[in-house]
C-alpha cells in the first residue's frame, strides 16, 4: 500500500522500546445515543452498570461529538483523522486508493499488533484491510455472533494473546454491535433469541426522548432498545473484564465512545445534538483524573487519530484534519475548542443528501443543500416501528403531521438552542434575536470549509440561488448513481427534481 502522507519516526522498533509503549483499547458500541448511559444522564435506572464503572475510573468529556450520523463514515473520519469530503469515504462504498495512512497503518508502524472485532467493514476504506488479526472468529474456529456478550470477552484475550507472542504492545479495536438493530429478541424468522440481556426493560418504564413521541408502539421499540444497550453494557463488561484478567490494564489506555445516536427518527443518520452526541471517556492509568469531567472542552472524532498517535509517542501523517487533545487526558487546557464540525454526505443505500453543521455548547447550525420542498430524506431509521406508527399517526394529528414534514424534508437552514432545546425542536433560522449568533455561527462555518477544502463551500456560499443549489445537489446524485450502477445487487434511481418555482 503506498502512503504518501506518512512521516515515520526515525527510529528503527525495538522490542525493548515497544514495550514501553502503552496498550491501546478503543472500545465502541453501535447506534447508542449519549443518553442512554447513566452517568451521562440516562433517566431510565441500570442500562449501563458496567459503562458507568469504567467513566468513575476515566476522564470523561460532556460536550464530545462524532463528526458523521453513520457508522462507516464516522469510522473512517476516526481512523484518517480527515473529513469524509477529504478521506473519501463519504459513504457505505469501498475506495481502494484512499491516499492516506489509515490507524491500522500508523499503529503497525510503530510497533504494534493490530486487532479488530466487530465492524471490520465499516472500519477502513477498503476490504479485505491488513490487520494483523480478525478477531471476529474465536480461537474455537466458530464464527463469534455478533450479539453474544460471552464472545466479545474471548475475542479480547485471543487479541491480547496474540500481541503477546508476536512481543508487540496490543492495539486492539473492539466494536460491541448492539443497540444497533436487530435489537434484543428480534430474530430473524422468528425463534428465541439465545442472548439474553442481564435486564430487561419494560414498555411502561423507558423514558420517550423529547424528540419522539408517546405511544404504544414507541415504547415498545424502545424497550427493545434499551434492552439491548443493555446487552451492550453486557459486553463492555467482558471486554474489561479480560483486560484485567490479562494483567495489561494498568498499561493499556482505553477509549470509549458510541459511533452516534440511537437508529430511531431524528437521531441516526442526521446532525442533531442526539445524533452525534456521544459518551466519549479515556481511561489511562496514571495519567487521567479517575471520574473527572470535562465541561469546558468540545472534542470530536476526527480528533481521535491524532490524540492517540501522541499518546503512544508517534508522528503525524503530513495532513490531518483533526487534533491532538492529549493536554486535556493530562490535567491542561486547550484553546479554539469552542465548536465542532459536523459532515454527512451519503446514507447505507447511497443516496446523496449533503449537511454540514457547526455546534458549540449553545447553538447548533444546519444547512441542508438537498432540502428543496420536494426531495425526501432517505434515512436508516424509516423502517423502525417508529417512523411507521409516526407516518400513521399523523393523518389525525396535526402535531405529528408537523413533525413528518421536517423528518422527511426539512428546510435548508436550521438553527437550534441546544442548551434549552438538545431535542432541536424549535428552529430559531428566522429568529432576530438569534441572528447576531446565527452570522458567526455562519461564518466560522465558511472559514472551516475553506481550510478543509470542501466541495460543498460554494454551494453554501450560493445557498440563495435555489437553481444552482440545486444542480450542485443533482450532480452528486449522478455521482452517486454511476457507483451504484456498477454494482448488480442495485438499481438505480432517477433523478428527484426540485419542484418548479411558481
Amino acid at each position: 500500500m503506498i502512503r504518501p502522507f506518512l512521516v515515520l519516526i526515525g527510529l528503527a522498533i525495538c522490542p525493548a522500546f515497544a514495550q514501553q509503549r502503552p496498550n491501546v483499547l478503543l472500545l465502541t458500541v453501535d447506534d447508542m445515543s449519549c443518553d442512554s448511559v447513566g452517568v451521562f444522564g440516562c433517566k431510565l435506572p441500570g442500562t449501563t452498570p458496567n459503562m458507568d464503572k469504567l467513566a468513575s475510573q476515566s476522564l470523561r468529556f460532556a460536550n464530545a461529538h462524532v463528526t458523521v450520523g453513520n457508522c462507516m463514515p464516522c469510522r473512517n473520519v476516526m481512523f484518517s483523522g480527515l473529513y469524509s469530503h477529504n478521506n473519501k469515504v463519504e459513504g457505505f462504498y469501498q475506495v481502494k486508493d484512499p491516499g492516506w495512512p489509515h490507524f491500522s497503518d500508523l499503529m503497525k508502524d510503530v510497533g504494534y499488533f493490530t486487532g479488530i472485532r466487530g465492524k471490520v467493514s465499516h472500519s477502513s476504506p477498503y476490504q479485505p484491510y491488513d490487520w494483523d488479526a480478525i478477531l471476529d472468529t474465536l480461537p474455537n474456529g466458530q464464527k463469534a455472533h455478533m450479539k453474544d456478550a460471552k464472545s466479545f470477552g474471548v475475542s479480547t484475550t485471543d487479541g491480547i494473546a496474540k500481541a503477546k507472542a508476536a512481543k508487540k504492545p496490543f492495539c486492539l479495536v473492539v466494536n460491541v454491535s448492539d443497540p444497533h438493530k436487530p435489537f434484543w429478541s428480534q430474530v430473524r424468522g422468528g425463534g428465541k433469541d439465545p442472548y439474553v440481556p442481564s435486564r430487561i426493560y419494560k414498555a411502561s418504564e423507558v423514558p420517550i426522548p423529547g424528540f419522539l413521541f408517546d405511544d404504544p408502539q414507541v415504547r415498545e421499540e424502545l424497550a427493545l432498545y434499551y434492552s439491548s444497550v443493555r446487552r451492550a453494557d453486557d459486553c463492555v463488561g467482558e471486554v474489561l473484564a479480560a483486560l484485567k484478567a490479562s494483567g495489561e490494564e494498568k498499561n493499556t489506555v482505553v477509549f470509549f465512545m458510541s459511533d452516534h445516536g440511537m437508529p430511531l427518527p431524528f437521531a441516526k443518520t442526521q446532525l442533531y445534538h442526539h445524533s452525534t452526541h456521544t459518551p466519549w471517556m479515556v481511561r489511562w492509568p496514571g495519567v487521567t483524573k479517575a471520574g473527572a469531567v470535562d465541561k469546558r472542552h468540545m472534542i470530536s472524532a476526527v480528533d481521535f487519530l491524532p490524540t492517540v498517535l501522541d499518546v503512544v509517542g508517534a508522528k503525524h501523517p503530513e495532513r490531518l484534519d483533526g487534533r491532538s487533545y492529549l493536554a486535556l487526558l493530562k490535567g491542561g487546557t486547550q484553546e479554539d475548542r469552542e465548536h465542532v464540525i459536523k459532515e454527512y454526505n451519503e446514507n447505507a443505500g447511497r443516496s446523496r443528501d449533503p449537511m454540514r453543521g457547526i455546534q458549540t455548547k449553545r447553538y447548533l447550525y444546519l444547512f441542508n443543500p438537498w432540502s428543496n420542498g420536494e426531495r425526501v430524506f432517505a434515512t436508516a431509521t424509516n423502517g423502525t416501528v417508529t417512523c411507521r406508527r409516526m407516518i400513521e399517526l399523523a393523518k389525525t394529528d396535526k402535531k405529528l403531521a408537523a413533525r413528518l414534514q421536517v423528518y422527511k424534508h426539512r428546510v435548508p437552514e436550521e438553527l437550534f438552542d441546544v442548551s434549552g432545546d438538545p431535542d432541536c425542536l424549535v428552529n430559531l433560522i428566522d429568529r432576530s434575536k438569534h441572528q447576531a449568533q446565527l452570522k458567526k455561527l455562519r461564518a466560522t462555518l465558511e472559514e472551516w470549509m475553506v481550510e478543509a477544502k470542501d466541495p460543498m463551500l460554494e454551494v453554501f456560499r450560493k445557498r440563495e440561488d435555489a437553481d444552482f443549489v440545486e444542480a450542485q445537489v443533482q450532480q452528486l446524485e449522478r455521482e452517486s448513481e454511476a457507483r451504484r450502477s456498477k454494482n448488480p445487487r442495485k438499481k438505480p434511481k432517477n433523478p428527484k427534481k426540485r419542484p418548479k418555482q411558481k
